[in-house]
């Protein structure tokens, strides 16, 4: 099929349409440039299709149950399960039925172009753009390209895994039957989240491994056991420190086998691979401008791209790798649209107060700097801990209602550098946390911060007290 060549000239071009992308266009239109986004997916990415929104969806009914289940007066009302036509429906809305008109409506309604078909570098501020048919348009910014391709999941070197047919999160959150036996490597985020979803949308055997020897194991040691407890309580497997050594997929149709390095033999009907994230930087033209495909893109706390003279080329969102989290990504786009209209900006936050949530039952949820990560940066550090259903909320929350709350002190300073909750719906108190830590507000302006009475905010006045050494 023959050429076309359009050429086209913009203030800034995004190559990734996702939420990030969208953002970096949004706030470069704020600022009076001219904007173009390339892709060739959907307009709103991984998030509004693959990830946060279906996930989030999927869990939501389980949890609800769950949490009618713990108040005694409301659990013999609970006679049922998951309605799981209406769950993957209600998912199905969630995720705009895969179909990203609104989103590309938005974007044009702002007056941001919409270039369809795989972008790539093709020299200094030069992007080509190869649509599906075959065709190129070839596209010149005027002062910036802003990189925001995002990641997609990682294959860990398991012998035989490349060779069968597996879930990702992308299938997993799209799925439209629940197997009666569902694997999982990777006891993180995704891993975990997806567990407890199909375990309560009807799955009869749930296997999670995970080769560290906790889950969540880039949060602080409890989450891990809090959650392992919760998971194995509602009759899911957890499998810590446990390596998977071969995969095996005899028919492409029929059940997979994962032997693990103890001999272990484990068959399920579906295999969900959650074991990590790798950039998505094969195919981008990066060679053309002097850098190497395949890796995460090293910026500056502006988000320039080093390695490349003229601080032209911007990477935002999990691309990047600084925080592979929607929210941190478009918070790195506003900066982006700002500082390259001539703003002085930073992307500090990513150093001191990333906010992470894992939408299980029960919540996890973090900001900051974990306890070994605080002293790994040299702070003298104390932590402080509560159990959420020692306060009045989590006892009216319902039986056996408990977590962990835990702050992490830089004495010297007498701020808060790290905050951790486990429990029902902590990631509503996540904020205040996030504020306390960017703000750097001390412990003595934070006694007047009073929470109200009876909410789980009041486990901020018990950890207060507990670093007091009030009893």
């Amino acid at each position: 099929m023959g050429q076309k060549m359009d050429r086209q000239e913009y203030d800034v071009i995004v190559i990734g349409g996702g939420s990030t992308g969208e953002n970096a266009a949004w706030y470069a239109r704020h600022n009076g440039l001219t904007a173009a986004v390339v892709e060739s997916e959907l307009i709103g990415g991984e998030c509004s299709y693959w990830a946060c929104m279906p996930s989030k969806a999927l869990l939501r009914p389980g949890e609800a149950l769950a949490a009618a289940r713990r108040v005694p007066a409301a659990a013999n009302a609970v006679t049922g399960g998951v309605d799981v036509a209406k769950a993957l429906s209600t998912r199905d809305a969630f995720s705009s039925g895969w179909d990203d008109g609104p989103q590309a409506d938005w974007l044009a309604n702002i007056d941001v172009d919409i270039v369809r078909g795989r972008g790539r570098l093709t020299g200094e501020r030069a992007v080509e753009v190869t649509a599906a048919d075959g065709t190129t348009t070839a596209l010149t910014a005027r002062k910036a390209v802003v990189v925001a391709t995002g990641t997609a999941a990682a294959i860990p070197p398991v012998d035989g895994l490349r060779d069968i047919a597996v879930w990702d999160n992308r299938d997993v959150t799209a799925a439209k039957q629940i197997p009666r036996r569902l694997l999982v490597l990777g006891g993180g985020v995704v891993g975990t989240e997806m567990a407890q979803a199909y375990r309560w949308l009807g799955a009869e055997e749930v296997t999670i491994v995970e080769q560290a020897d906790r889950l969540l194991s880039q949060e602080e040691p409890f989450v891990g056991a809090e959650l392992a407890d919760a998971l194995t309580a509602q009759g899911i497997i957890v499998r810590t420190g446990a390596r998977a050594q071969r995969a095996a997929r005899p028919a492409p149709d029929g059940p997979v086998t994962l032997v693990l390095d103890d001999g272990t033999e484990l068959t399920a009907d579906e295999l969900l691979v959650a074991a990590g994230r790798r950039a998505n930087t094969d195919d981008i033209g990066l060679e053309t401008v002097g850098l190497t495909a395949g890796g995460y893109l090293d910026t500056d706390d502006q988000l320039r791209v080093r390695g490349v003279d003229g601080g032209w080329l911007y990477a935002a969102g999990d691309v990047n790798g600084r925080a592979l989290l929607t929210h941190q990504g478009k918070y790195q786009a506003r900066l982006v649209g700002d500082i390259i209209a001539g703003h002085d900006r930073a992307a500090w936050a990513d150093h001191v107060a990333v906010p992470r949530v894992s939408f299980t039952d029960p919540q996890v949820a973090a900001v900051g700097r974990t306890e070994q990560q605080a002293r790994d940066a040299g702070l003298d550090i104390r932590t402080v801990r509560y159990d959420l259903g020692s306060t009045a909320a989590g006892a009216l929350a319902g039986k056996g209602v408990h977590g962990t709350a835990q702050l992490v002190i830089d004495t010297t300073r007498r701020v808060v550098v790290g905050a951790t909750f486990v429990g029902p719906g902590v990631g509503e108190l996540l904020h205040a946390a996030t504020i306390a830590i960017v703000g750097q507000v001390p412990l003595d302006t934070l006694w007047h911060a009073v929470p109200a009475f009876p909410t789980l905010s009041e486990v901020w006045l018990r950890l207060l007290e507990a670093e007091r050494g009030v009893s």
